[in-house]
C-alpha cells in the first residue's frame, strides 16, 4: 500500500512558478533597456567618460503585458539622444502574441465583453472593447 508522504497544493505552486517567471523576465527585460542605454550613451551609469553622447535623466515606468502576465519595465531617459530600444517599441504596452490572442478569441464569435473579461483573468490588464473594434 502506497502512502503519500509530500502533499503538494498544485494552484499554490503554479501561482508561485508563475510570479518567479514574472519576475525573472521582468528583470531580464530592465537589464536589457539599460544595457541599451549605456550603447547608445557609450558610458555606463554613473561612468566618468570623454566619448560620452548622451547623459542618463533618470527613467520613467511602463507597463508590458506578455504571456507571464503583467510586468513593470524601467525604460531609461535620456539627454542629448533618443532612446530606441530593440526590446519593446515605443508605445507599445502587449506584446503581439497577446494581441492576437485576443483578436482571435473575437473573430471566433466571443463577444468584446467577454474578450475583455479573459484578458482581465489572463493577464491582469484589460482590452476595451472599442480598442478591440479598432484593430480589426
Amino acid at each position: 500500500m502506497s502512502q503519500q508522504i509530500l502533499q503538494v497544493d498544485q494552484a499554490m505552486l503554479e501561482t508561485t512558478l508563475d510570479r518567479m517567471v514574472r519576475r525573472s523576465v521582468e528583470e531580464t527585460l530592465n537589464a536589457m533597456l539599460d544595457a541599451e542605454a549605456d550603447e547608445i550613451t557609450g558610458a555606463a551609469r554613473y561612468e566618468r567618460s570623454g566619448d560620452r553622447k548622451a547623459y542618463r535623466a533618470g527613467h520613467y515606468k511602463r507597463d508590458l503585458t506578455v504571456k507571464a502576465g503583467k510586468m513593470s519595465l524601467k525604460v531609461p531617459k535620456l539627454k542629448g539622444a533618443v532612446f530606441e530600444s530593440a526590446v519593446i517599441e515605443r508605445y507599445r504596452r502587449r506584446e503581439e502574441s497577446v494581441e492576437e490572442a485576443l483578436i482571435d478569441m473575437y473573430l471566433a464569435g466571443v463577444s468584446t465583453r467577454q474578450v475583455d473579461d479573459v484578458s482581465q483573468l489572463l493577464w491582469g490588464d484589460r482590452m476595451p472593447s472599442q480598442t478591440l473594434s479598432d484593430k480589426l
